[in-house]
């Protein structure tokens, strides 16, 4: 969320959207519920995925969006929080390099 707030307004948004949707998420799956904020997370991240296109990152953060949609798919919590982990470092990563190409 740092990285983004450094970026532009529309990066901000998109992750602070998939933020609330993965909190979200997260809560359902730990109650071993059904999450049907499943397809809000997924969404969401693929907007902020799009986003990264064109970066040298992308495909690093499309594979980590998928990972995240198989372990929400699979109620595997575990395997979410680590997916969601290497999701954040794969954004970071393209908003980080964005930050210093535009200074």
């Amino acid at each position: 969320m740092e990285a983004a707030g450094e970026c532009a307004s529309g990066l901000q948004t998109l992750a602070e959207a998939a933020n609330k949707a993965a909190a979200a998420c997260w809560t359902e799956l730990v109650g071993a519920c059904d999450p049907p904020s499943r397809r809000t997370l997924i969404l969401t991240l693929h907007d902020l995925s799009e986003a990264t296109a064109g970066t040298v990152q992308y495909r690093r953060v499309a594979e980590a969006e998928a990972l995240i949609d198989e372990a929400v798919r699979e109620g595997d919590g575990e395997e979410f929080a680590e997916a969601l982990v290497g999701y954040d470092l794969a954004v970071a990563t393209v908003l980080s390099r964005l930050r210093s190409q535009s200074a």
